[in-house]
């Protein structure tokens, strides 16, 4: 699976990507990590507010930080 991490890298931005690695360790996934901070490859998924979280090139969640549950969560339905 690959993991993009949208963001400026602002603390939010920090965030997600720790809970997210965490979700990924948890469920017993492999997956590759990518920061996007350009923000016309940011605005080319359609978020308007970071951070967000695109997995295999879907958005999953844009302009919070969820918990490391809630991300698990969003990766064991997929």
């Amino acid at each position: 699976m690959h993991v993009k991490i949208l963001g400026s890298g602002c603390a939010n931005c920090v965030n997600l990507e720790r809970a997210t690695r965490q979700a990924v360790e948890e469920l017993g996934l492999e997956a590759t990590f990518e920061k996007v901070t350009d923000y016309a490859d940011i605005a080319a998924y359609g978020i308007m507010r970071t951070p967000g979280l695109v997995v295999d090139e879907q958005v999953l969640l844009s302009g919070r930080v969820p918990t490391t549950s809630q991300v698990k969560d969003l990766l064991a339905t997929r």
